[in-house]
């Protein structure tokens, strides 16, 4: 005798019920819709370390990777139906599809059948949406309502509700083919347990397939051999809550992983009105935790209007949608926003599972949390985000040399994920020669990362060393092989970096342009910077740096002839150029500030560039106040083409704002060129003038003010509030709409 059970994924009911099945029927084999080539996974679910939910994954062992996940919740039916034949030693099997057959089949229909794909996800759509309409509420809380709460007459309420959505939704030539294929495996499993001799058969399936299962028939050798297959591997993986929720894009998730833990605890104590209880005493407790007043009467009132809005729409217990609007009622007083992360926290949760040491995995997923081990980083696998600063100086108050370096050792690690794209830290920021700052945070998705990065190495570091001397190979320019070599020194693997210096000396220098010279030498720079504290040299590096600046300080002249797009690239050259030089005094710097006045003084190219040569000066220290006059007179007079002198003060107020601010000289001379110009001109310049003065900070403006009110006269604040006034309504820019702005 077969048994069908239906159910619905992560449905506490589904679970419950089939838990009384079990009980019931007491079968002498259990068959689980699961890949079945993947039974021998089963035996970590009932391990005593193993904390839910985790997911099998199934992956192909060439690029490009297809995975299939198999998620469990602790109410998941297919986990009780494991948990159960495991308490009562009896047989258990998966009995869908192979894995490397779904693979082979996924990855056709990515080939073949996108857009039939996206027709099946907005027909499945549109049988809920339709079931919405009929019903006057979402699927979910369709379901919730109707399913969730069955006391009796569970199994045969699914089979009709899954034979009812096959017949609305089965109509696509793609999910026949591939449900009439899923199906007849399965019941070829069936027959071949019916074979071995067990007389008790029990099916955990979708309630989808119920009806399949019992036409269909079983398939045959010939169809067997016949089934497209591909090399592929398997190994089971933490999961969270909010990996399994719908939130998260999660196709068979539901709204809430962590209530449903609630509802499925309060069918086990037999008492489903634990649920509302626990979630609204929830909601209480973590509002209270955020510092936001919540009394036990609210708590109160919102159990009594959930159980009355339950009345109202017909169940016999509140459901989610019932519990969250007396929650917002009584406890966010009407505002869902008032409530929203309390709702998410006690909804989703941040619950994560765990493995126990010895399952099956990659080596490189066993390298990842050696390391964690290793180096103390275990308690930031966790979803909370937390920060993490690192000490990369040598500790010498600790006996051992692993403790001595421990932070630097930590940074290494973490570089080396980010070059593999493991997205476990994000680096904030340097906060000094010595320190790193990061953002850890663990999620399922970086365990697919890890085994992702298993076709590139079996460890992190031979993975990284891979990744590394592929960029370096496709490097087209040198300032992309900088990058590869400022990541293997990030990552402290020495061998990584000489490569990537070879590939720089192999590129031609002489034929890069001033955006990839300076890109490379700010590489080259920041390790200099701290390489000894990496413990790299940097002998090989100085000469190569000292050959980029050479050849900058020849092409950067002709290089500020451009327009005004290519001129903001030529600006941001010039910056990192410049502190470049600051930063390695075998660099010299005269050379530096003999081309910045050059620059600074040409009139035939871009006056941007000029004034920001200018700035640069100025902030050298080598500008006064009266070169700095005769320079701006003579930018600013009415010879000059307005959209020239405005572009040359744009480039000027790229940087060190505040000792421009303070120079009155330079909002005289301003002030007075605006003046002399005529309404054309004015308009023209006050394009530029508007966008130079855009990023101005509001103290800063409040500074100029200050500045013009001494020139004109008048009360500083009549200025500021002049300046700081919305121009939407004024007639200068509303004449500006029917301005030819020409090539500004």
């Amino acid at each position: 005798m077969t048994t069908f059970f239906g159910v619905r994924h992560l449905s506490p009911a589904s679970a419950y019920h089939l838990c009384k099945e079990l009980a019931q029927k007491k079968p002498d084999i259990v068959l689980i819709e699961g890949p079945s080539d993947l039974n021998d996974q089963m035996k970590w679910f009932t391990h005593k370390e193993t904390k839910l939910p985790v997911a099998i994954l199934a992956y192909t062992s060439e690029t490009p990777i297809k995975m299939l996940l198999y998620p469990f919740a602790e109410y998941s039916p297919e986990y009780q139906a494991i948990l159960w034949a495991y308490k009562n030693k009896t047989e258990c099997r998966f009995m869908d599809l192979p894995s490397d057959v779904f693979l082979a089949i996924n990855n056709q229909k990515d080939d073949d059948g996108q857009e039939e794909q996206k027709s099946e996800s907005r027909t499945t759509e549109q049988v809920y949406m339709e079931l919405e309409r009929i019903s006057g509420q979402s699927h979910n809380t369709f379901w919730e309502r109707n399913f969730e709460q069955i006391e009796k007459g569970f199994l045969q309420a699914t089979q009709e509700f899954g034979k009812q959505l096959r017949y609305s939704s089965d109509d696509l030539p793609l999910r026949d083919a591939e449900n009439s294929i899923r199906e007849a495996y399965m019941k070829r499993v069936i027959v071949q347990c019916e074979n071995e001799g067990f007389k008790n058969i029990l099916c955990v399936c979708g309630a989808y397939h119920v009806e399949g299962l019992k036409q269909n028939k079983p398939m045959t050798d010939k169809e067997l051999d016949d089934l497209p297959r591909v090399q592929s591997n398997a190994t089971l993986m933490p999961y969270s809550y909010y990996r399994l929720s719908e939130r998260s894009g999660y196709g068979a998730g539901n709204e809430a992983p962590a209530y449903f833990e609630l509802l499925w605890k309060a069918m086990k104590s037999g008492s489903m009105e634990n649920a509302s209880y626990e979630y609204l005493t929830k909601i209480a407790y973590e509002q209270r935790k955020q510092n936001h007043m919540v009394s036990a009467a609210e708590v109160i009132e919102a159990t009594r209007l959930a159980n009355a809005l339950a009345s109202i729409r017909e169940s016999k217990y509140p459901v989610l949608h019932d519990l969250r609007d007396a929650a917002i009622t009584c406890m966010g007083h009407g505002n869902f926003s008032e409530i929203s992360v309390s709702v998410a926290s006690t909804e989703i949760g941040l619950k994560i599972g765990k493995l126990p040491d010895g399952v099956s995995r990659t080596s490189i997923q066993d390298d990842f949390y050696r390391n964690l081990k290793d180096l103390k980083l275990e308690r930031y696998r966790s979803p909370e985000v937390q920060d993490i600063k690192l000490d990369l100086r040598e500790n010498i108050r600790v006996k051992s040399e692993k403790s001595a370096f421990l932070d630097l050792n930590r940074s290494f690690f973490l570089h080396r994920l980010r070059v593999i794209n493991v997205k476990f830290g994000k680096l904030n920021n340097i906060d000094s020669v010595w320190g790193e700052a990061w953002t850890l945070v663990w999620t399922p998705e970086i365990e697919i990362e890890i085994v992702e990065a298993a076709l590139l190495g079996e460890t992190v570091e031979l993975a990284a060393s891979f990744k590394m001397k592929e960029l370096s190979d496709n490097s087209i320019d040198i300032s992309c092989a900088a990058q590869v070599f400022e990541d293997a020194f990030l990552c402290g693997m020495p061998k990584a970096a000489e490569y990537a210096i070879n590939k720089i000396q192999s590129l031609s220098i002489d034929s890069a342009g001033i955006a990839e010279i300076s890109k490379t030498a700010q590489s080259l720079s920041n390790v200099i910077k701290y390489g000894d504290l990496r413990n790299l040299s940097t002998d090989g590096i100085i000469p190569l740096l000292s050959k980029l600046y050479l050849r900058a300080c020849l092409i950067l002249e002709s290089s500020c002839k451009c327009d005004d797009n290519e001129a903001n690239y030529v600006i941001q050259s010039i910056e990192i150029l410049n502190r470049v030089q600051i930063d390695n005094d075998f660099l010299d710097e005269n050379e530096w500030i003999e081309l910045m006045e050059r620059v600074a003084s040409r009139d035939d190219i871009n006056t941007k560039c000029s004034g920001f040569a200018m700035a640069t000066l100025i902030e050298r220290g080598v500008v006064g106040e009266d070169m700095l006059a005769v320079e701006i007179s003579r930018r600013l007079s009415k010879g000059v083409p307005a959209e020239l002198g405005a572009g040359w003060f744009e480039g000027l107020a790229r940087k060190n704002r505040y000792s421009l601010i303070i120079r009155i000289s330079l909002w005289r001379e301003l002030d007075s060129y605006l003046k002399d110009l005529d309404d054309e001109e004015f308009k023209r310049a006050l394009v530029f003038l508007r966008r130079a003065f855009s990023s101005f900070a509001a103290n800063e403006k409040s500074d100029i003010a200050e500045n013009l009110g001494q020139i004109w006269g008048i009360e500083p604040e009549q200025v500021a509030d002049i300046l700081m006034r919305k121009t939407e309504s004024e007639d200068m820019m509303q004449d500006l709409d029917d301005f030819d702005f020409g090539d500004i």
